[in-house]
């Protein structure tokens, strides 16, 4: 049976940096390792800055202080350390002293947790939502035709999906950037892709994992890491098996602390967040937490600390699934999540906290009026934008263009390449400067 293995999943080589990758052999013991360095290189970077002002789930702002993509990235890269250092202390139980000596796994998988989000449009998912709705049933549509014949691949706007965006943010080289944009390692950088295929094979939900113009990156990862290639036209490979590290760390504070931060609105009651939690835990530790929390008279810390357990709970689980079916994931033969493989008590659990976000939170009120808001904002930004990258010539263009950052180009001669650099200037705002620039375009607001 073809495997993938890890001496070769494990690659410190940089993208864009290829000719000047050496093995780094004659490193002193208290050197950063590459996998450090990504790390790093996250957390001072522009993007992630600008995630403090993009929302999770709820609006931004308010005197309660919820979840944004930044506090949301951090918390996931936490767990995801955890997970890491977890499988890298069973695989070194497993196999003895290999590449996971180093920490190598648990700096990967933290650096790609950073990663994982920094593609995303303003205003959450709903923002992924708006632009593809924008081009499957909006004004959009227009476009179709020409860009298929002129050979673009329409479906990469179809299905807009922030996790390919991510991988281009980190791979394309922008105009006055360095090749290989953020020059990450290339394990770093696939294990932020999780839906390793194009957007011609975008399942229902409209997930994949690169746009076309970065299809060629992904192949030349994929193959030095022995990713198993599934086909070819249209690419598709077998998951890189840290991905299902990142996914689980994701789906872990994601779907807890959309929770939390559902109580702290109050719609949740203490009753019912309480319920939810305790679901997780296993019978006979239920004396003892009760105890504890007796202990604990503010309601907001006793709910902390069930979501603690919770969390500690999903993640030693999801290290014992992922070691328990290691053979499967190397053989790219898993299927599903890792969450999705739990046990019987956990995933029902999991699937009432799905369902309470479901029926209470992804409904709110506040919620959906930034959904609405977002297609008008969107539409209106993508119709602005394009206007002036069709028509150059025209005043308004030259005055709009000029706000537009150097990095992106906006003297793409395809049409394809003008939507990608509307998409590519777009998705890097924040909510605040979106808002902002749509009130100024509209005339709505001229401060």
């Amino acid at each position: 049976m073809t495997m993938m293995h890890w001496e070769r999943l494990l690659s410190d080589k940089r993208v864009g940096m290829e000719d000047y990758h050496r093995p780094n052999e004659s490193a002193q013991p208290w050197e950063r390792t590459d996998f450090e360095r990504d790390y790093d290189r996250m957390v001072f970077s522009s993007p992630f800055r600008r995630l403090q002002n993009k929302a999770q789930v709820f609006p931004l702002a308010g005197n309660i202080f919820v979840h944004n993509r930044l506090t949301h990235s951090l918390e996931v890269s936490c767990v995801g350390r955890s997970l890491g250092n977890n499988v890298s202390r069973g695989l070194k139980a497993r196999y003895g002293d290999l590449p996971w000596e180093s920490g190598a796994i648990s700096a990967i998988v933290s650096a790609a947790c950073l990663a994982h989000d920094m593609g995303n449009p303003p205003f959450g998912h709903s923002g992924e939502r708006a632009i593809s709705a924008y081009f499957r049933e909006g004004r959009g549509r227009v476009w179709e035709e020409a860009v298929r014949k002129e050979g673009g691949r329409w479906e990469d706007f179809l299905h807009f999906e922030g996790n390919a965006n991510a991988f281009r943010l980190l791979t394309h080289q922008f105009q006055g950037r360095r090749k290989g944009g953020f020059a990450l390692t290339y394990s770093t950088v696939a294990s932020i892709v999780k839906y390793p295929y194009s957007s011609e094979l975008a399942s229902r939900a409209g997930k994949f994992g690169f746009f076309a113009t970065e299809e060629d990156t992904f192949r030349m990862i994929a193959e030095e890491l022995g990713m198993l290639r599934l086909n070819d036209a249209p690419l598709r490979y077998a998951r890189y098996p840290l991905v299902y590290l990142v996914e689980a760390a994701d789906d872990i504070c994601y779907q807890i602390m959309d929770i939390e931060d559902a109580y702290k609105l109050r719609l949740l009651t203490y009753a019912e967040t309480e319920s939810l939690f305790l679901a997780f835990c296993p019978k006979n530790e239920l004396l003892h937490i009760r105890a504890v929390l007796l202990h604990i008279t503010d309601a907001n810390e006793q709910i902390a600390y069930l979501r603690s357990r919770v969390i500690n709970t999903l993640v030693e689980t999801c290290t014992r699934v992922f070691l328990e079916n290691e053979d499967e994931i190397l053989a790219g033969t898993f299927k599903g999540s890792l969450i999705g493989r739990m046990e019987t008590r956990l995933r029902d659990a999991y699937r009432a906290c799905t369902d309470m976000a479901y029926s209470k939170i992804y409904v709110a009120r506040d919620v959906v009026d930034v959904e609405l808001a977002g297609h008008q904002i969107f539409g209106a930004l993508i119709d602005r934008m394009m206007e002036a990258l069709t028509h150059p010539e025209h005043a308004y263009s030259r005055t709009l263009l000029s706000r537009v950052s150097t990095q992106y180009n906006v003297r793409e001669e395809s049409l394809y390449g003008k939507i990608q650099c509307t998409l590519d200037y777009i998705s890097g705002m924040t909510d605040i400067y979106a808002l902002d620039l749509y009130r100024k375009i509209t005339g709505m607001n001229l401060r």
